[in-house]
């Protein structure tokens, strides 16, 4: 997909334009073309997640997309997952703020414990974690993405066991602004036909 240890543009939509659910295949194969990775379309409700690298031509992209908010990822942290080198259809995303005082903890614990263990529960492709500096009132800051293999990974007894340490309890109550979100891979560029 993307490289993991580079910043990334992501643009979120509250809805997919009037074509939704799916953008026409001549619009995919343009975002491809201006440099978009990936799309995500939210299971439930209209929302979608693009991302682009850095270095993408945001120009054409915003004329692409002109009803979406762009936002500039830095990269925090990554990890190859149980389920590592299998495709990965399903984008599980937790973006949240935290309490400034319970910051340090926050970002220990993701980092320690949480997201490792969640990169460990089979089914899990990669895990990673990213801050947009730039988010305003209402727009989390940390953004928690897993790539599953299945849809049943999250959720699973080895996913919930991960979400219920202690320190996870200690963690929890200090997340402001949570979003947390299950998208579906869109494909940008049509599968080629099988030889």
């Amino acid at each position: 997909m993307l490289d993991p240890h580079a910043p990334v543009l992501l643009a979120w939509l509250q809805a997919l334009p009037a074509d939704a659910p799916s953008l026409a295949p001549a619009t995919l194969q343009a975002l491809h073309a201006a440099g978009a990775r990936a799309l995500y379309q939210a299971v439930q409700g209209g929302e979608a997640r693009l991302y682009a690298p850095a270095d993408a031509d945001m120009a054409a992209l915003r004329r692409l997309l002109p009803q979406a908010r762009w936002l500039r990822l830095q990269p925090l942290w990554h990890r190859a997952g149980q389920a590592a080198g299998r495709p990965a259809p399903w984008h599980y995303v937790v973006a949240t703020d935290v309490l400034p005082e319970h910051e340090a903890d926050f970002n220990a614990w993701y980092e320690t414990e949480h997201a490792p263990g969640l990169a460990a529960v089979p089914g899990t492709v990669q895990a990673s974690r990213w801050l947009c500096e730039e988010a305003g009132p209402g727009s989390p800051r940390y953004h928690a993405c897993y790539e599953l293999a299945e849809e049943q990974a999250f959720g699973s007894p080895a996913w919930l066991a991960v979400r219920a340490t202690d320190w996870s309890s200690r963690v929890r109550p200090h997340f402001r602004n949570t979003r947390r979100t299950m998208f579906r891979r869109v494909d940008l560029v049509p599968p080629a036909p099988p030889a």
